[in-house]
């Protein structure tokens, strides 16, 4: 009688503490409950009279904290998460780890789970019901870099009453708005970084992260199609070829993506056609290590980095021989004026970085190769074969060339041949990003479901989830704000360079700005200094500036960053000259 008399006397103890306890510091009270509840479990106990009207206090001791701490997380977190559902996930953990260890490892993940497949359906095609309702018939132009392809695309487009022509680059889908106009098709350009809108315009030029999924075409071109299968921005061609709603598909890239293509067009149930392209400008191979002193007009040097790019570029102007430069920090206006230089002939030469691999095609002799080797973002690796026929390709454009030529600096013209006459690895999965209904999804953080959908296999084979690293970085840099998932995933969509911290430190005054301050503005970027590293870094945060008030419906002028963008443009090109 006395073991039981003491043992009701702590229950009622910790019920009293409990009662007077703020709900914050509850967990300690909870973690001894439960180790009571097990002491209780123990055999000696159980001859004790009286025994189970105390197990069964504790037990309604924990349930009751339980709730409390449970009703203290849902609003902290904004959920909605029921006692009895959670509990019922697995009474034993509840008891041995608490209520927020089982919601956390297993209520929630089971619930998220059966979310996911709600809105992410098994097969990716499944996602996009309007297009699956049409009977769509897709054009395959496959084939070596510059043979037509797009040209033959792009001319089909100029015939329909409705097209889109869809841009890897803001300087391709600019290139065909203005042949489209001037050929007279009213022709609208939208890109992250501008829009022109066309009065009247029948069709619309636009980087491919741009497309509005929902709208109808007569014929759509979607062009450089093996970025299908880019970690990090190949979501957006597979989101175009699974979603885009026109009758007329046409789909412009390298052949070794054509056993993926395939496989992805028949799982959608699509008819297609295949045209293989062939270069009628034969390439041949340089058999004696470039020089400097070889010299020639029509050459373009490709390095793999811009400061080696601008080194290069002195040293010939320093000799006298004026060159175009291109990589990849340079913004498009600047890309065009060096281009331009380079095709009316006031600069003989181009030197570049990997940059020139997707772009116009250049009146380019010979293609020197000055590195073999790049780094990728995370290793120094030698280039694929891929990359050297994509680059390699660019020379001998044909009806200025009979010949195209494609050498190197050191001894390694081998391996150049073998690449260029291998057959590419065939592509072998399209990536796929996290759509907008990934927000829908309730129980946990955007930053946690986003991580959690990264895991989750496929069940078909030719599909695999992008890297999220950028998002992630984003999310972390907003943890602070307290924002709604759907603002939160519109950011994490702006395109900036995420890797940079002066511009990350620009977008995340934007958000104090614009979230927090409450002045429905945001402040215009400032230039920071005068050298070519200042201008282009400003030019960046004019970008950003842009779209972010472009994508937030902030009061700004759009013609003010057209106009700073071309001075800027116009100052970079004025350095590049005088390197």
């Amino acid at each position: 009688m006395r073991e039981f008399s003491k043992l009701s006397s702590q229950l009622k103890q910790i019920n009293e503490i409990v009662n007077n306890s703020r709900d914050s510091n509850l967990w300690n009270h909870e973690a001894a409950v439960r180790k009571r509840i097990r002491e209780l479990k123990d055999p000696q106990f159980k001859l004790i009279r009286g025994y189970s009207e105390v197990l069964k206090g504790y037990l309604q001791l924990l349930d009751k904290i339980s709730r409390r701490l449970l009703n203290f997380y849902n609003k902290k977190n904004k959920t909605n998460f029921k006692f009895e559902e959670i509990v019922q996930t697995d009474k034993t953990a509840y008891i041995s780890s608490g209520i927020i260890s089982v919601l956390i490892t297993s209520h929630i993940p089971k619930l998220v789970a059966e979310e996911f497949k709600r809105f992410f359906p098994a097969n990716p095609k499944d996602e996009y019901e309007k297009a699956r309702k049409l009977r769509r018939k897709i054009y395959l132009h496959l084939g070596e870099t510059n043979t037509g392809k797009t040209y033959r695309a792009v001319e089909r487009l100029k015939r329909c009453k409705k097209g889109v022509y869809l841009a890897p680059l803001r300087i391709l889908a600019l290139e065909n708005f203005e042949k489209l106009n001037r050929d007279g098709v009213p022709c609208s350009l939208i890109t992250g970084e501008e829009e022109i809108l066309v009065e009247g315009a029948t069709h619309v030029c636009s980087t491919i992260e741009k497309l509005e999924i929902e709208k109808f075409y007569d014929v759509a071109v979607i062009d450089e199609i093996q970025m299908i299968s880019n970690s990090q921005r190949g979501q957006a061609w597979t989101r175009a070829l699974l979603g885009l709603n026109s009758n007329e598909i046409h789909v412009c890239g390298a052949i070794n993506s054509k056993e993926l293509l395939i496989r992805i067009i028949e799982d959608c149930g699509d008819a297609y056609e295949i045209t293989e392209y062939k270069r009628e400008t034969p390439l041949e191979i340089i058999e004696k290590p470039f020089n400097f002193s070889d010299i020639e007009k029509g050459d373009a040097l490709v390095a793999f980095s811009k400061k080696r790019v601008l080194e290069l570029s002195k040293y010939f102007q320093d000799k006298g021989i004026q060159n175009s430069v291109i990589y990849g920090d340079l913004p498009p206006e600047v890309r065009r004026m060096q281009y331009q230089a380079f095709l009316n002939g006031t600069n003989t030469i181009m030197i570049t970085t990997d940059a020139i691999g997707m772009g116009v095609n250049l009146p380019i002799r010979r293609i020197i190769f000055m590195n073999l080797q790049k780094f990728d973002g995370e290793d120094i690796r030698y280039l694929t074969s891929q990359e050297i026929k994509q680059i390699g390709g660019r020379a001998g454009r044909k009806g200025i060339y009979d010949t195209g030529y494609v050498g190197t600096v050191g001894l390694e013209q081998n391996f150049i041949r073998e690449n260029l006459e291998t057959q590419d690895e065939p592509l072998s999965r399209a990536v796929l990003g996290p759509g907008e209904a990934i927000i829908n999804i309730k129980g946990l953080p955007l930053k946690e479901k986003l991580a959690l959908w990264s895991t989750r296999s496929e069940s078909l084979r030719y599909y695999r989830k992008m890297d999220i690293r950028d998002y992630l970085l984003i999310l972390e840099n907003l943890k602070y704000f307290k924002l709604p998932e759907e603002i939160q995933y519109r950011l994490m969509n702006l395109p900036f360079d995420v890797n940079d911290d002066d511009t990350m430190d620009c977008f995340v005054n934007y958000v104090d700005e614009f979230f927090n301050e409450d002045y429905g503005s945001i402040s215009k970027p400032r230039l920071s200094g005068y050298l070519l590293y200042d201008y282009e870094k400003y030019y960046q945060m004019l970008n950003l500036y842009y779209s972010f008030s472009k994508n937030f419906n902030v009061n700004f002028e759009p013609e003010w960053v057209y106009g700073e963008r071309k001075r800027v443009s116009k100052i970079i090109n004025e350095l590049l000259v005088k390197l």
